[in-house]
């Protein structure tokens, strides 16, 4: 199932995707018990499919993306958290800080895990039984305050409103029983930057997922951003930093493809 959140007149609803283009309406709770019926219809503005309770991100989580920085393989998931306000909408434009100034924006192409149910001390086992579905995420990161701003900015430089791209759909767990072998791509300005596969993973979903919930509630509508692979602007020769008038699309097998254009911040 293809869950989407569009705007109607009404205002944010959610919907079920069909296979031609057109949506049928969802009502009940997203995260207990819910229905889809009525007719088809055209859906409205694509939004980001949740609005997260909570955005919990993974740092260093692939191999490789570990080796381009330096990094010796992390022996628990390293967690930081951003601000949901950072949240962005398919189509909708990434904004390069102005007020707080960043000239080191960077993309981060990430599998979004969404928690249908409350989950704590959740075994690897069960973990992917608490996941609602799955979804593309674009973690953009001011690389000049998270390693430069002093102490460590990592929320600073990761939460910047527009810094979190969501969408365009939520795919339900049942139609990726396997989350770790999913094709992981960046696309900027039509070439490609990142292009790898979730199988990379130094922790993999179930394994983030309990070392989460160990001791601690993961609450239904929590977004967990799960690492990204290696190509990211920062570690190029000559670093690539997103600039005004560019185009970034994630590109996730079976999820679909994310778009956003790039503009400076209005002050």
């Amino acid at each position: 199932m293809k869950i989407i959140r569009h705007l109607t007149p009404a205002g944010p609803a959610l919907a079920v995707l069909q296979p031609d283009g057109t949506a049928r309406a969802l009502s009940g709770d997203l995260y207990g018990d819910f229905s889809v019926s009525g007719p088809a219809f055209k859906p409205g503005k694509l939004l980001a499919p949740v609005a997260p309770t909570n955005l919990l991100c993974i740092g260093l989580n692939y191999r490789r993306h570990a080796a381009e920085s330096n990094s010796p393989l992390p022996p628990h998931p390293v967690l930081f958290m951003k601000n949901t306000a950072a949240v962005q909408h398919p189509g909708d434009p990434i904004e390069l800080p102005r007020a707080l100034a960043s000239h080191k924006v960077d993309y981060e192409c990430e599998l979004a895990v969404v928690i249908g149910r409350a989950a704590k001390n959740v075994p690897r086992e069960r973990a992917l039984d608490h996941v609602l579905g799955y979804t593309c995420a674009n973690e953009v990161s001011a690389r000049d305050w998270q390693r430069d701003g002093g102490g460590g900015q990592w929320c600073q430089g990761k939460g910047f409103d527009t810094f979190c791209p969501l969408g365009p759909v939520l795919v339900t767990r049942d139609e990726i029983p396997h989350p770790n072998a999913l094709r992981i791509r960046t696309v900027l300005n039509g070439e490609v930057m990142q292009d790898w596969s979730t199988d990379d993973m130094i922790f993999d979903v179930p394994a983030i997922i309990a070392f989460l919930s160990a001791s601690k509630t993961l609450l239904p509508g929590t977004v967990i951003l799960t690492g990204t692979p290696h190509g990211v602007g920062f570690a190029r020769n000559p670093p690539v930093w997103l600039k005004s008038g560019d185009t970034v699309t994630i590109d996730i097998e079976k999820i679909g493809v994310l778009t956003n254009p790039v503009v400076d911040e209005k002050v």
